[in-house]
């Protein structure tokens, strides 16, 4: 358990303010607002590591312009891969069906960054999943589609909801793929609560 750490969240995901909650954070929600866009020469791994920090970073100069408590900042950010692409969040319906055509019967990466931003330093962690979705009809996928559960989610899915009915094997974080990896995030938590980091 975390003792007498209060963070910023620098995302409006109620995915991760539930995964905080889980972990006993005590956290004020301050979206940051950063342009996410891979750049040609960045490998997936890079991408998520930078809007991380850049998400972090960017409140961080906020909290410090509007003079507020000072605590540590979070910024993460969570991608679905396949075969070096970064999948997103599906555009509309005809393209979240089709990145779920893509993943059905095949094993694909999340990848989820995480940077805590405290008095300057930065504490950076990636974690990385393996996820493989059984195969899927179209009319599976339709119907899926329907719930609404794959609007504004990476890779058109999401683990925490009806979709766990399509992972037939999990290799790595839960909780990273869910979109916030509480191990490695504890992990940074502990050692600047502590003092010692």
């Amino acid at each position: 358990m975390i003792n007498n750490v209060r963070i910023y969240l620098a995302s409006a995901s109620p995915r991760r303010q539930e995964l905080l909650r889980q972990l006993g954070v005590e956290f004020d929600v301050m979206p940051s607002n950063i342009l996410e866009v891979r750049k040609p020469s960045e490998s997936p791994a890079e991408y998520v590591m930078r809007v991380a920090g850049d998400k972090a970073r960017w409140v961080a100069q906020r909290v410090k312009e509007r003079n507020l408590p000072v605590h540590p900042v979070l910024g993460a950010d969570t991608e679905v891969v396949l075969e070096d692409e970064i999948l997103g969040k599906p555009e509309n319906p005809a393209h979240g069906r089709e990145m779920l055509h893509r993943l059905a019967g095949r094993t694909h990466e999340v990848l989820s960054g995480v940077c805590v931003w405290d008095r300057g330093r930065e504490y950076m962690a990636l974690c990385t999943s393996r996820v493989s979705l059984r195969p899927l009809t179209a009319a599976e996928i339709a119907q899926y589609w329907e719930t609404g559960e794959p609007q504004g989610k990476a890779g058109a899915y999401a683990i925490q909801g009806r979709a766990a009915a399509f992972i037939a094997k999990l290799e790595g974080s839960y909780s990273g793929v869910m979109g916030l990896p509480l191990y490695e995030l504890d992990g940074i938590l502990q050692k600047i609560s502590k003092g010692d980091a």
